[in-house]
């Protein structure tokens, strides 16, 4: 009969009182990040018999266990959890600040880690890299992270990035401290279903219409924030709804065969692609070549949204925060003369200036754009 699980027992403290190190919180975060000491000290390049030492240090010098060793690796305690995001933290200012002395030693640039999710559409992405380059200028190098961001923005709220683009599933208030954001866009998917359908002559379909047929869409991985917040959408209709992944992530010609020769009905969903409530004359997602009997359809009432936003942690160097904030202003607040794509040419969204009343209450003033 298997025990339940023990946590780790720090030793007693001795001797004359201990510090904690930044090697102490650097190995503790790689431990959580990686979830076994073997996988942990592969990352960071140490024999696991020292890391297994070091993360026992560091519990005596804390007082308290951190963590509980089970079957399927190493579980933070209630403590371990409140030490891992202070962690974070530390390590992320003492990192800014390093890069900035170097900075004002001539011997380097302030840097700034920007995710940009592989199914971001491409003008936007496009737009948003170009406003940001020029934006940062040749004072901050910019490193460029392609993964997908959940709906939290974890990878930003855990300090393994800086900013990022993504999408916003829910009201912007619900995101949690220290996170800033500025909205840029409310996008919808593409719908297609077999032009044998009896949606297809009319060109929209419903909600009621499509749970009943079978719906090619992510797969989770690859979007989950809007994978998720359209999931409870359509199981408001069908509480038994699911999404059907696809066969190639990445071809929508090939998710397009595999729907028009299944057995059943078979619709074909896409990420956020398209400014909500623009259409017809918007530059979409460019055609496929062959089609495979299916048809692009509107979706009814557009119940199926995301707003595109730039999000960044408030914890980052002010320089760093106006820089993102003149990019955000920018895409929503185009120079006239300069032509932006059409679909870029944001709404007018409540949630876009967030970011100000943000910046305001934990800096005293509004972030301005700076002015020659």
């Amino acid at each position: 009969m298997d025990r339940e699980p023990e946590p780790v027992k720090p030793p007693k403290p001795t001797g004359a009182a201990q510090a904690i190190e930044l090697r102490h919180l650097r190995y503790f975060v790689a431990l959580a990040d990686a979830g076994s000491f073997t996988r942990a000290a592969e990352r960071i390049f140490i024999a696991q018999p020292t890391l297994s030492q070091q993360i026992r240090r560091l519990e005596e010098i804390v007082g308290a266990p951190l963590l509980q060793r089970r079957r399927d690796g190493v579980h933070l305690t209630t403590a371990g959890a409140v030490l891992l995001d202070g962690s974070r933290a530390v390590l992320s200012l003492v990192d800014q600040e390093v890069n900035r002395t170097r900075q004002a030693a001539g011997l380097g640039r302030q840097r700034l880690r920007v995710v940009v999710p592989p199914g971001l559409p491409d003008a936007l992405a496009v737009e948003a890299a170009s406003m940001l380059k020029s934006a940062a200028a040749a004072d901050v190098e910019l490193v460029w992270i392609e993964t997908p961001l959940d709906a939290e923005f974890s990878l930003i709220r855990q300090r393994r990035a800086d900013a990022g683009l993504g999408w916003l599933t829910a009201s912007p208030e619900t995101l949690p401290s220290p996170l800033d954001v500025m909205a840029l866009a409310e996008f919808e998917p593409d719908v297609w279903i077999p032009s044998a359908h009896i949606a297809a002559r009319r060109g929209t379909i419903s909600l009621a219409e499509m749970v009943h047929m079978d719906v090619i869409h992510g797969p989770r991985r690859a979007e989950p924030g809007t994978y998720d917040a359209w999931t409870q959408v359509l199981q408001t209709v069908d509480p038994r709804f699911e999404f059907t992944d696809p066969p190639l992530r990445h071809s929508l010609q090939m998710n397009l065969a595999f729907a028009a020769t299944a057995d059943r009905p078979t619709a074909v969903l896409t990420g956020p692609s398209v400014i909500a409530a623009s259409r017809p004359g918007l530059i979409r997602l460019p055609r496929p070549p062959v089609t495979h009997e299916m048809v692009r359809v509107n979706l009814a009432h557009r119940p199926l949204t995301a707003t595109a936003a730039l999000v960044w942690s408030g914890d980052l160097p002010r320089t760093l925060q106006q820089i993102l904030f003149d990019t955000a202003e920018s895409i929503t607040s185009p120079d006239p003369a300069r032509q932006v794509e059409p679909e870029l040419k944001a709404m007018s969204l409540s949630a876009t200036h967030l970011g100000q009343a943000r910046s305001a209450r934990a800096h005293g003033s509004h972030p301005r754009r700076h002015t020659a």
